[in-house]
């Protein structure tokens, strides 16, 4: 599992528009690379309208925002075009990227288990090492938090 201080597991995935996307593509800008578990859902709606919401924040600060789910492309290209999303939403539907960065996990909804994505958000600074990292997220406050360690510590 990758740790802060270590280059970030690189990756090629298809995005919503078909294009193969790959994390190198971004040397030399900052990424905020975030997984959630699902288009189409309350939580997961929340956070991209969010990072959606202060794009042009992040973008100010040279800064691309990833988002990854196990979803299919036309699933991510629908979830897009509802709301608007100005950045990129890559397909993960074997969940290797998502293990890579450790956040394909078991886990308990109504007493059931599964496996998927624990909501998290890596920041890569510009050589592509890992920086910051945040693990169970709670989506309130979270993208603001994302937009204040750029701006501040990077």
């Amino acid at each position: 599992m990758v740790e802060v201080g270590q280059l970030a597991p690189e990756f090629e995935l298809v995005a919503d528009n078909g294009e193969k996307v790959k994390l190198s593509d971004f040397k030399g800008k900052y990424v905020v690379l975030y997984f959630y578990p699902k288009d189409m859902t309350p939580g997961c709606t929340t956070e991209a309208c969010d990072f959606r919401d202060h794009h042009e924040s992040f973008v100010d600060l040279d800064a691309v925002i990833l988002g990854v789910s196990p979803d299919p492309q036309n699933r991510h290209q629908k979830f897009k075009e509802k709301h608007d999303l100005p950045f990129l939403l890559l397909v993960d539907e074997d969940h290797q990227v998502a293990e890579a960065y450790g956040v394909w996990k078991l886990k308990k909804n109504f007493g059931k288990e599964y496996m998927g994505i624990e909501r998290s958000t890596f920041i890569i600074d510009k050589e592509g090492k890992l920086v910051k990292e945040w693990r169970k997220v709670r989506v309130k406050g979270h993208v603001e938090e994302a937009l204040r360690y750029i701006r501040e510590e990077l």
